[in-house]
Order: structure tokens, then C-alpha cells, then sequence
């Protein structure tokens, strides 16, 4: 089962490697990793999936708090949590495709964000099923490229994860 962790981390250099490396030291496969800063420029934030059991992700989480770096960490429900990745997908639109190609973008609520006489280059950002729908959809096309980010995930309602005072 796929779990996802977040994990605010000190904004400094060298903090993701220090949380990468206790994975692969520990032989723990990171099947997406996103990060960028908070509102509060002096932490970051990890989005982190992992492939396992409750038990290595008890692990993981325990290991995660040990590291000085870390300021707090949550696994984030599946039923109670919103994930979404960022696509570019650039899609060969010529000889009369164009429309097709566009048709599906509107379908699917993609963005275009770049054309040229063969190419249009969407912009997607939604859940990973989504995304493999639409990729589906643009392969007979033909998919020149695509690029994607981590998945990133929010916790649903009005908890938030806040960084604890620390003595």
C-alpha cells in the first residue's frame, strides 16, 4: 500500500539529503518526493509516498523525528487527504489533430501553455488516476514528452500541520 508522508523539515542546505539518505540506508524506495518552502520561509515541506506496511511506515516515522532536521511528521490519511501532480505534457498536433488534441484538454480541464506548428505543451494538475486518464487519452496522438512533479497532499478540514514549539 502506498503511504503519504509529511514532514517539515528546517529550510537549510543539505536537509534532503539527510532525509533521502535514511531511506535508501534502510533499503526504502521513495516512489515521489516533492518539497518547497511554507509560509514560515524558515521551513520547508516534504511530501514524501512510500510503497509498504503500517509497520515500515511506523519505522520510517520514528526514524524521521530522530533526524535533527525534522521538526515534525504526519502520515496522512488516504480518505483524509487531497493529492495532486503537476504535468507538462507536450503532444504532436499536426495535420489536422490540433482540434482533437485541444477538445481533450478543454474535456479534461488541461491548460495550453505552448504552441507551435506541431506541438501544443499542456499543463494538467490533478490526482495521479487523472493524469493517467489523460495521457492515456493523448498517446495515439503522440506524446513527445512529459514532465511531472511529486505529488503534493493536504490534509482535508481544518486540522493543519504546524510546526510544535521546540525547547
Amino acid at each position: 500500500m502506498k503511504y503519504t508522508i509529511s514532514v517539515l523539515v528546517e529550510n537549510h542546505a543539505g536537509v534532503l539529503s539527510k532525509v533521502s539518505g535514511l531511506f535508501s540506508r534502510r533499503g526504502f524506495n521513495i516512489e515521489s518526493l516533492a518539497v518547497g518552502v511554507t509560509d514560515d520561509t524558515a521551513i520547508s515541506r516534504m511530501t514524501i509516498v512510500v510503497d509498504g506496511d503500517e509497520y515500515i511506515v511506523e519505522q520510517l516515522e520514528k526514524q524521521l523525528n530522530k533526524l535533527i532536521p525534522v521538526i515534525k511528521v504526519k502520515t496522512l490519511a488516504p480518505a483524509e487527504t487531497i493529492a495532486r501532480t503537476l504535468s507538462l505534457i507536450k503532444v504532436a498536433a499536426g495535420n489536422g489533430k490540433r482540434e482533437e488534441v485541444m477538445r481533450i484538454s478543454e474535456l479534461m480541464g488541461a491548460r495550453i501553455v505552448d504552441v507551435t506548428r506541431s506541438t501544443l505543451t499542456l499543463e494538467f494538475a490533478d490526482t495521479i488516476e487523472r493524469t493517467e486518464t489523460l495521457e492515456t487519452l493523448l498517446k495515439p496522438y503522440g506524446v513527445k514528452e512529459i514532465v511531472r512533479t511529486g505529488i503534493i497532499a493536504i490534509e482535508k478540514g481544518p486540522n493543519a500541520l504546524r510546526p510544535t514549539k521546540r525547547e
